[in-house]
């Protein structure tokens, strides 16, 4: 296993998560006063995991047909239209 790939992985979605609506529907559920924070717990994480699961699989297979270099190129110009779109809205 990759030590460094894995702390990068970990380390980049866990900040790209904090805050997100991911993460306040989980703060949410865990709110309520009827709610087991176990069952709370263990669900977001499932999710999250079938997530990440499907995203590995796709970058796999998307891999296959476009290099990673230009796909790295296309997040990076979607994420700056996300942005821009973002400030313009605002």
């Amino acid at each position: 296993m990759d030590i460094k790939l894995l702390l990068t992985v970990f380390a980049t979605v866990f900040l790209a998560e904090l805050g997100d609506k991911t993460q306040i529907a989980t703060f949410l559920f865990a709110s309520r006063s009827s709610a087991s924070l176990l069952t709370v717990f263990v669900g977001a994480s499932l999710a999250l995991i079938a997530a990440s699961g499907i995203a590995v699989a796709a970058g796999h297979l998307v891999a296959e047909w476009i290099n990673p270099k230009y796909l790295s190129y296309i997040a990076g110009i979607g994420f700056i239209l996300i942005g821009v779109w973002t400030v313009v809205r605002a």
